[in-house]
Parts: C-alpha cells; sequence; structure tokens
C-alpha cells in the first residue's frame, strides 16, 4: 500500500499563522502517525482516532477546522460518520481519503458535503495542497458569513425604521431567523409594516440575489388564486391561450411573500401545504410534477388559531406554517417611534416633492403623539406626505393636519415685531372629555409656536421660570 512511505516528503514552506485542529481518522496506525508527524511539522494541532467511535468523543468534545476520514472504518460505515459530521459541525470541512476509491464512493461522500476525495497512495503535496484549499474555503465563507450578517443589520434598520423596545425585537427576530429557510408567518394589523418585515427577512438572507415575489391573496377568486400560485398550461381553462408562469414559479430559488393567508379557499389551502412539504406542485390542466425551491413568508392580521377553530383554515397547514411567529405591534403601543418615523418621512417626501422642510414643529409633533393612529404607519405616512404637499413653509405645522388628528384646534394673531405681545390673542378650543394635563400641555406648545419655540418669552407670558417649560417638556417626552 505504501501510503505511509508516501508521506516522507519535505514540508511546505508556508505555515499557518495559527495552529488549526485537525481529526485524523483512520484504522491504518502508521498512516495516522505519519499524518500526525507530517501535519504537526506544518503547524497543525492534529488530534487522531482510530474508529468511529473514538471521532465520535473527539468532536463531542471539540471542533475541528478539517477531518481527514477514511471511507472505510472497523465500527462505521465512513459516509455515515461524514453525515453527522456535517450534521453536528457543518462549517467543518471534511476530506475524505480511502484505499478503496471509486467515482460512486466520490460522488456520494460530495454530495453529503465532503470537500474533496484523496485515494490512497497519495503524496505529502497533494494533501497539503488540498488541505490549504479547503482551509481557504473556510476562511471565505466565515467572511462571507460575517458580511452578510453586517448587511443584514444594514438592511433590516433600513427597511424597519424604529427604536423601540418592540421593535428591537422584531429586528432581533428578523436577524435570527433570516439565514434559514423556515417557513415565516408574520402577523399583525393593517399598515403596521407586515410586508417591510417580509423584505427584510428576504434582504438578509442567503435569498437575496434571487427574486422576492408578492401575492395578496385578498378578494382573488379561487381559479385566479389558484393559477396565480402555480401558473396555467395552455387550454386549462377558456382564455388560457398560453402557458403561464406561477408565482413559485417566479420565486424558485427565493422567497415567496403570500399576504392575506386566511383568505386562500380551503381546496387551494391542499396544495399549498403539499409544496410546503415536499416542494413539488403542477400547474393547472398540467400533468407535469415540478419542483420549486422557495422560503415562504405568509402574513395575517386576523387570528389564525380562531382561523383554524372556525373551519377557515386548516389545521396542519397551521402548523406547517408555524415554525416562526413574529408578531409587529401596532404604532399606539410604540408611540415613543412616532418622532423617529415622522422625520423619515418628513425628509422621504420632501426630498421627493424637492422642497425643504427643515422639522416638525412641536405643536403639530404633540398632535401626531396624542392620535392612537387605527391605520397604524401606513397612516402615519399619508399623513405626513400630506402635510408636506401643503406645507408652504419650512416647518410642518398643526393646520396641516387632518382634523382627527388636531383635536385642540388654535389660531394666533401674526406677530409683528420681535417680542411676543401679551395683547396678541390664542384661541383654544377642546373636545369634552379633555383632561387638564392635555390641555395644560397643548397650551404650552401653543405658546411655543407663537413665540418660534422661545422657550424663555413663552414662560415671560406664562409667569414662570423657562426651566419650567423645558422640565414640562421633558416630563412630556419620557411618559
Amino acid at each position: 500500500m505504501a501510503t505511509a512511505e508516501s508521506l516522507r516528503e519535505p514540508q511546505a514552506s508556508a505555515e499557518p499563522s495559527a495552529p488549526l485542529r485537525l481529526l485524523v481518522v483512520d484504522d491504518d496506525r502508521a498512516l495516522r502517525s505519519s499524518l500526525e508527524r507530517v501535519l504537526a511539522q506544518n503547524g497543525y494541532a492534529v488530534v487522531a482516532a482510530e474508529n468511529a467511535q473514538q471521532a465520535r468523543a473527539q468532536l463531542e468534545a471539540a471542533s475541528f477546522a478539517v477531518v481527514l476520514l477514511d471511507l472505510v472504518l472497523p465500527d462505521a460505515e465512513g459516509l455515515e460518520l461524514l453525515r453527522e459530521i456535517k450534521a453536528t459541525q457543518p462549517e467543518t470541512e471534511v476530506l475524505v481519503v480511502t484505499a478503496y476509491g471509486s467515482i460512486e464512493s466520490a460522488v456520494e461522500a460530495m454530495r453529503w458535503g465532503a470537500y474533496d476525495y484523496l485515494t490512497k497512495p497519495f503524496h505529502t503535496a497533494e494533501l497539503l495542497t488540498t488541505l490549504g484549499k479547503a482551509l481557504e474555503k473556510m476562511a471565505l465563507q466565515r467572511e462571507n458569513r460575517s458580511l452578510r450578517y453586517q448587511l443584514s443589520q444594514q438592511t433590516i434598520s433600513r427597511i424597519l425604521v424604529g427604536s423601540s423596545a418592540a421593535m428591537q425585537r422584531v429586528k432581533k427576530l428578523i436577524e435570527q431567523v433570516a439565514p434559514s429557510s423556515a417557513p415565516v408567518i408574520v402577523e399583525g394589523e393593517s399598515g403596521t409594516g407586515k410586508e417591510l418585515a417580509a423584505e427584510a427577512l428576504h434582504q438578509a438572507s442567503s435569498r437575496a440575489a434571487k427574486p422576492l415575489i408578492k401575492l395578496s391573496c385578498a378578494a382573488l377568486p379561487e381559479t385566479l388564486l389558484e393559477a396565480e400560485l402555480f401558473g396555467y398550461e395552455r387550454g386549462a381553462f377558456t382564455g388560457a391561450v398560453s402557458r403561464k408562469q406561477g408565482r413559485f414559479d417566479l420565486a424558485h430559488g427565493g422567497t415567496l411573500f403570500l399576504d392575506e393567508i386566511v383568505d386562500i379557499p380551503l381546496t387551494t389551502q391542499v396544495k399549498l401545504l403539499r409544496v410546503l412539504q415536499d416542494g413539488k406542485y403542477e400547474r393547472l390542466g398540467g400533468r407535469e410534477t415540478l419542483y420549486s425551491d422557495v422560503r415562504l413568508i405568509a402574513a395575517t392580521n386576523r387570528n389564525l388559531e380562531q382561523a383554524v377553530k372556525e373551519g377557515k383554515f386548516r389545521e396542519d397547514l397551521y402548523y406547517r406554517l408555524n415554525v416562526i411567529k413574529i408578531p409587529i405591534p401596532p404604532l399606539r403601543h410604540r408611540k415613543d417611534e412616532i418622532p423617529v418615523l415622522a422625520h423619515h418621512f418628513r425628509q422621504l417626501f420632501a426630498a421627493r416633492n424637492r422642497k425643504t422642510i427643515r422639522d416638525v414643529s412641536p405643536a403639530a409633533m404633540s398632535c401626531l403623539l396624542a392620535y392612537d393612529w387605527p391605520g397604524n404607519v401606513r397612516e402615519l405616512e399619508n399623513v405626513i406626505e400630506r402635510a408636506v404637499v401643503l406645507c408652504e413653509g419650512e416647518v410642518i405645522q398643526p393646520h396641516l393636519l387632518p382634523e382627527a388628528l388636531n383635536p385642540v384646534a388654535f389660531r394666533t394673531t401674526p406677530r409683528d415685531s420681535t417680542q411676543p405681545d401679551k395683547h396678541s390673542i390664542i384661541t383654544l378650543s377642546f373636545p369634552v372629555g379633555t383632561s387638564m394635563r392635555q390641555i395644560e400641555d397643548l397650551s404650552i406648545r401653543a405658546l411655543l409656536e407663537y413665540t418660534q419655540d422661545d422657550r424663555g418669552a413663552a414662560a415671560g407670558l406664562l409667569d414662570v421660570h423657562p426651566r419650567t417649560i423645558s422640565r414640562h417638556l421633558k416630563d412630556k417626552a419620557e411618559s
């Protein structure tokens, strides 16, 4: 066999800068000793095992950069151990070495994740070259993972604006879930940003280079919905004059986002379940079984568990989808994000409309904070866009907001002098039920707008110290 003799050659000139752990699994004692010696001379930390049992014990005790694995072991098949290694230590590269090489075993080993395949006898140079390439691949994968992680964080923060504790939890969950291919359910009221969450999941995943295909399941007739999902062949129904690809075709390798998934008819849910289970489906009117590698993200503004109880949604499909659930909180539960979102939309729509709008006035911001936002972030976006379009100055004022957001209306006489005039009239009207704290707050903000945010001047009109106003605004911001 002469495998041990073939390793007695000069060591490679380039040594690794730090010792990497290698595991040699081979029942040939002479070969194990030669490999240990040669690899140690080249700067590697080497551990040896003569059978699968010893190898498993070593793998449980520590992680290894590379495993040199004999395919024929006295107590197990090498391929079986290879599968275990890739399952428990997926980052570890495996070099398969055997005296019983064949095309079939090589293909099988590579299929199960082996980096390369060496047939005994082999030379030191061949081994070290292959080992070096495997380590280069590891380093490149590690660098790519690091870059993808950094990019995913930037992508998530760019798409999902907001820094509240609730949104930080959403972002963290998206960051953890994005690298997998597990189905995801995004729950939340209309306008909370479920579609944005789906975009963040896709862009932060390894599928980002592939398509993100979206489909709203609401208000689509059953036949049309099925055709949209799976496509159809020519002649499948009246009007089907040519073959059409479905969303599963278009999303192959990428992500499919199904909004309002509760609205999918029960018969179509059966076909959807099959695709989720084995990736297989047929086009309408077709006999060919197709395969699609798709990551499914489903969204709903209704309670899926309740839909299951009412018989409107299949229980087996629900459990197949419900691997990861991401709840998006309504805006009224994260009001501390309103200023951030308002300024984000102000900048966005000011640039889009080629306007210079530098701020939202304190009084206008107070109106935004006091509102409950039944339409959530989408409603806030529309309100700010409206204000930007109507704004003739550089600051968004309360009168630019819809009446529903401005329950306390006030009017001031124009200021013709640089000093505040105690004889000017500020008219305020409050709806029945407005609390004293709200009246106090909105009165102060009306004065601040009148004095153009001069707290000293506003304090003079109220006969209080400026610190009183500053303290009030601070307390309001923290409440």
